[in-house]
């Protein structure tokens, strides 16, 4: 099987990641931790070897506990730790508006790095992003606690979580960044511009929400209705009627190569991305088994540079309406 790096940390992982998010956290009421940490197993038994998750994922159960994404990634990877890398991420806790708190002041990042060891019953972390830059904390004393904590083994390198190219480039001076989580899809291409620095300092691009937070696959719709207050799909820009129609063309073209490729359109959007950048890796997520082993088969899908030519040229000609992220509080 193919495997990709984490850039200069030499860490390999699948072609593909999973995005454990969605287990616990914004799809909808969270799944219990036995069934969750089910979904991960199964994950790693059909090939993924790069598993992401965050501090901040959780969810509220019908009777009132709290789902925490990192014990069920934990659960489900604890018999195959050494044959897995896992990411988790420090910095963010989410308002009851769904806006973002970030704190990475180094006192709450040693807090963090030892509940997440914690919670996933773990001695160490592959991959231990900030999940959100902190204005109030210079890049280079966040970078200064990660080479700490590489030195004592307990993360094995560490990433940026929707960085840009003055703080990546400040923050590697000091300790080298494995890799960056962006949000990236064909819908959102908007951090291609950090391609060609990612390139010269050997960084990942690890990519969240590649199918533009479920759009893509066409499995839904504006007339869709999700799970009520826990699902954050409900009402994002791409789910309203106007945000459909502006992205037609592109549903048109994708459900066309899908059918030239005897693929699905999820298939297709991810195998875009992989036949990008060798760097690149996706992280979709799922709860359900066929479509974990839906979207890991598209790493054996090649779509030609005409193709990938035609999709970049058409997606800069359409005014599309997509999610870009929650507002980060003052």
């Amino acid at each position: 099987m193919e495997k990709r790096v984490l850039g200069s940390s030499g860490i390999e992982v699948s072609p593909l990641g999973m995005g454990c998010m969605g287990l616990t956290h914004a799809s909808g009421d969270p799944l219990s931790d036995e069934e969750a940490a089910s979904v991960v197993r199964s994950a790693y038994d059909m090939g993924y070897t790069f598993f992401d998750t965050a501090e901040c994922y959780v969810g509220t159960r019908a009777d009132g506990s709290t789902a925490f994404n990192e014990v069920a990634v934990g659960r489900g990877l604890h018999a195959i730790r050494d044959k897995v890398v896992i990411a988790t991420k420090f910095g963010v806790k989410h308002a009851p508006d769904k806006s973002l708190i970030v704190d990475s002041s180094p006192e709450t990042i040693r807090s963090s790095i030892e509940g997440s060891l914690k919670r996933l019953d773990t001695d160490y972390i592959d991959l231990y992003y900030q999940h959100r830059i902190d204005p109030n904390v210079e890049p280079e004393e966040v970078a200064s606690v990660m080479k700490e904590l590489i030195a004592e083994g307990k993360i094995r390198s560490w990433g940026i979580s929707e960085a840009n190219e003055e703080y990546l480039r400040r923050a590697h001076a000091v300790c080298p960044v494995a890799a960056i989580q962006n949000r990236y899809s064909m819908m959102a291409r908007w951090n291609e511009s950090l391609f060609e620095t990612l390139e010269e300092l050997s960084i990942a691009f690890v990519a969240f929400s590649p199918m533009a937070n479920g759009f893509l696959t066409g499995a839904y719709s504006y007339k869709t209705k999700f799970e009520g207050a826990q699902d954050y799909r409900d009402g994002m820009p791409q789910y309203t009627e106007e945000g459909q129609k502006r992205a037609e063309p592109l549903i048109d073209l994708i459900q066309k190569l899908a059918e030239q490729h005897k693929a699905t359109p999820a298939q297709i959007s991810l195998a875009w991305m992989l036949g990008k950048k060798p760097w690149i890796i996706p992280i979709p997520g799922s709860r359900k088994q066929e479509r974990l082993r839906e979207n890991f088969a598209s790493a054996q899908i090649s779509l030609t540079g005409k193709e990938i030519q035609q999709i970049d040229e058409l997606t800069d000609s359409l005014d599309l309406m997509v999610f870009g992220g929650h507002a980060i509080k003052d």
